[in-house]
């Protein structure tokens, strides 16, 4: 698919990295920039997704002001999901039309390259049929919600790693009242360096869309 270019941005709030993502998106639809992979941790927040419904926040606004927990409703695919510090947050920013041509196959990838960043983790990880997403056993480990726009995509994937399950006891995750969440910590029995997983979804995501790694 060409060059792929990376934006690690280390820990950030929400909306800063949501208005850069749409920046990044005018940017490529005009071809001004290469397919783009923003790499962040964000602080506490919950999004509701253009299916979401407010039921499935377990909890008032008021509490979640109060715990400093941000609230946004969003243009991407799927219902309500928790991202913290500790989740890997990826937004793929790529033109889709040359490659892929449709969204069913672009989440596929993205969700082989999560499947292939946990094998070289020793984590046995897979999809499940009519569910979005990545799972180990039955408890989910990534969650995807993806936006399609004039071709170029925006919003993506959050992978477990280190961060505080709890939270998602706040929401019914992805809008399932029976889905339990897992992180790369919890089945590792270990704090897993962020930096490695980075390095890893890097070089899945190039290997399996195709891309040169560009700085």
């Amino acid at each position: 698919m060409g060059d792929l270019k990376i934006l690690n941005l280390g820990l950030r709030n929400y909306k800063e990295v949501w208005d850069l993502q749409k920046e990044l998106h005018s940017k490529r639809v005009a071809e001004e920039i290469p397919d783009t992979l923003i790499l962040v941790e964000h602080n506490p927040v919950v999004t509701l997704g253009k299916s979401g419904k407010d039921e499935n926040i377990k909890v008032s606004s008021k509490f979640l002001q109060e715990k400093g927990i941000e609230l946004y409703h969003i243009e991407r695919g799927g219902d309500v999901t928790f991202h913290g510090p500790g989740q890997l947050v990826g937004y793929p920013v790529f033109n889709i039309k040359k490659g892929l041509a449709g969204i069913k196959p672009f989440i596929e990838k993205i969700e082989d390259a999560i499947i292939s960043t946990l094998g070289d983790f020793k984590i046995s990880a897979e999809k499940k049929e009519k569910m979005i997403g990545v799972w180990v056993g039955e408890k989910k480990i990534c969650s995807i919600g993806v936006a399609i726009k004039r071709w170029v995509s925006f919003h993506g994937f959050a992978l477990n790693v280190n961060n505080d399950l709890k939270y998602f006891d706040l929401i019914n995750p992805c809008g399932f009242k029976d889905i339990k969440m897992t992180s790369m910590q919890e089945i590792l029995n270990y704090m897993v360096e962020m930096a490695r997983v980075k390095k890893a979804v890097i070089k899945n995501f190039a290997v399996i869309f195709g891309f040169n790694i560009i700085q």
